[in-house]
């Protein structure tokens, strides 16, 4: 921390530490969902709409209010965020009813498509050297990482002691000490001189997103039609508007183009095989609900390393070495599982170490893409690239799952069903770990590119 002053550590505290919170608390939420829904007399059907009440808004806004930050300011809109998730949490916590829970759990989801693009372009403005903005970066995936570990860890004893409201009234100390500190430490910051707000743009490609994950979630047919006919509309609109929301020479860009795309597969194959490894230990193996808590937060725990370490080497490498190099990794560390059995102890001494290095691979490959995706962007579009970062992990960690459960089913036994599940995630793993490597080749327009301080410079 050297090279920080003692006002960069103050905002990195805060910036940072608004996203621990939030990992803790979606975390600790998961856990929580049981007894949540029999708090308000939500029945188990009804309980995966705790989840999906929060995803559909935080992936289907997020690319929205990461733009108009870029318009309307970038701390205006984080500190709008926050305020209202505390809002949020403290309705959540004090609900009586299932409507009262959905609402806040939406206004949740509406508060962190609010409060994460907008920290990050904080981030990326703030620290605009091409190393520091990676070691900064690489912090941000650390402690992220810790959270979603955290929270596993003790949501359950939290929930235990304190009881489910818990899950909701944690983070409204944190939030509260944010809001106090954010207007002393931050300054505004916008992009380019404000333009008027191209609303039919807007319109349609939330529409979309909102139809698309939607649909995915209920496995609907002709939501998912109507979903993708208004992202086509969508690009079509932008590419004749004169003051598009999203202009289409950014999206081309390899590293924003390449990078979403690494991050839309990296941040979907690692949690469905998380949530596919949970069943298998819980169902196959007879693992408690603490035992597989254990499995997965101690390595968790333990990678958080890699966030750190990522953001150093992507800055002495280059983000493209990296974000290959990490894909690999989490690819071929999710193959050995591909062979677990019914044997617990084998099992186990197959899964621990996968489960570390593949935490390790999936941590590092977060930083490096979001590294990616935010580089050779101009400031005054950097809300713009975070919020295609943040819509991207919010996407994939909805979709993600409910499709490597389709191919689960499609088998008789489910052993059989999630050893094809998995060897279709290696296989996409690997194969878009080798085409993100040629996309983002250096151009030949672009020699300097083949140098990673170069490359980063324009972080």
């Amino acid at each position: 921390m050297s090279r920080f002053s003692a006002r960069q550590r103050v905002i990195l505290l805060v910036l940072l530490g608004a996203g621990f919170m939030l990992s803790v608390d979606f975390s600790i939420l998961n856990v929580a969902l049981p007894q949540a829904g029999a708090g308000v007399g939500l029945g188990p059907d009804g309980l995966p709409w705790i989840t999906s009440a929060f995803a559909l808004p935080a992936a289907g806004f997020a690319l929205l209010f990461g733009r108009l930050a870029d318009y309307f300011g970038r701390r205006r809109l984080f500190l709008a965020g926050m305020l209202l998730l505390a809002g949020a949490s403290l309705l959540g916590g004090f609900a009586v009813n299932a409507e009262l829970l959905l609402t806040a759990r939406v206004l949740q989801g509406l508060a962190t498509a609010m409060a994460l693009p907008t920290s990050l372009a904080l981030l990326t403005t703030t620290f605009v050297d091409g190393s520091v903005r990676a070691r900064v970066l690489g912090l941000r995936g650390a402690l992220l990482s810790a959270g979603f570990a955290v929270g596993a860890l003790v949501g359950g004893a939290l929930v235990s002691l304190l009881g489910w409201r818990a899950a909701f009234f944690i983070n409204v100390p944190v939030v509260v000490t944010v809001l106090v500190l954010t207007p002393f430490v931050i300054r505004e910051s916008t992009g380019a001189a404000r333009t008027k707000l191209d609303v039919p743009g807007a319109v349609t490609v939330t529409g979309g997103l909102l139809a698309v994950i939607y649909a995915v979630i209920e496995r609907s047919m002709s939501t998912a039609v109507v979903g993708v006919l208004l992202l086509v509309a969508f690009w079509l609109i932008e590419r004749r508007s004169s003051a598009p929301l999203v202009p289409v020479h950014i999206v081309r860009q390899p590293s924003v183009a390449w990078g979403n795309y690494a991050g839309l597969v990296v941040c979907s194959m690692e949690p469905a095989m998380i949530f596919l490894t949970t069943l298998y230990l819980q169902q196959t193996l007879g693992l408690s609900p603490l035992a597989t808590g254990l499995v997965f937060g101690i390595p968790g725990l333990a990678s958080v390393a890699a966030g750190v370490v990522a953001g150093r080497i992507t800055g002495r490498f280059g983000y493209r070495k990296v974000l290959t190099v990490s894909m690999a990794v989490q690819g071929l560390a999710t193959l050995p599982l591909v062979f677990l059995g019914t044997d617990r102890l084998i099992a186990l001494v197959i899964l621990i170490p996968a489960l570390f290095i593949g935490f390790y691979g999936h941590v590092a490959a977060i930083v490096a893409y979001t590294v990616t995706g935010t580089s050779g962007v101009p400031d005054g579009d950097q809300g713009l690239a975070t919020g295609l970062t943040s819509m991207t992990q919010e996407v994939a960690g909805t979709v993600g799952t409910p499709v490597l459960a389709a191919i689960v089913a499609t088998q008789a036994m489910h052993l059989t069903g999630m050893h094809l599940a998995l060897s279709v995630d290696v296989a996409l793993t690997l194969v878009s770990a080798i085409l993100v490597w040629f996309g983002l080749r250096p151009r030949a327009t672009a020699v300097s590119a083949c140098r990673p301080t170069a490359e980063l410079a324009t972080i």
